[in-house]
């Protein structure tokens, strides 16, 4: 397999439990009307949890190797209920190193951009 891909529609409820789980509870992602006052107009994903999505879809392309390095952007907001297609695809591969490319796109609009490096 050298891509994997899913598709996830994040909610608030899923927001608050991130919060509460990671205890990342800055307004912007977890108060409605905080961040109605902000430029992003609504919460917003947190992006250790955007993160964590394109973790999981790694750990598929090399099961049992561990994550060295995770360099991303964020060039677009993620709203709770907008569908986003997480993709990772290996663009290199050694025998003791995978670079990987990872992205996640709402309708037409990156939303998390970067590489993975996983280690044996």
């Amino acid at each position: 397999m050298t891509s994997a891909s899913i598709e996830r529609t994040f909610t608030q409820a899923d927001f608050d439990a991130f919060a509460a789980l990671s205890g990342d509870d800055n307004p912007i992602h977890v108060d409605p009307d905080f961040s109605a006052r902000t430029r992003f107009g609504k919460t917003v994903a947190h992006g250790a949890l955007l993160c964590s999505v394109l973790r999981a879809l790694c750990d598929r392309l090399a099961p049992g190797w561990r994550q060295a390095r995770q360099d991303v952007v964020f060039p677009a907001p993620t709203y709770a209920g907008e569908t986003v297609t997480f993709t990772a695809e290996i663009i290199e591969d050694r025998d003791d190193r995978k670079k990987i490319a990872l992205k996640a796109m709402k309708t037409g609009e990156i939303v998390v951009e970067g590489h993975a490096e996983m280690v044996k």
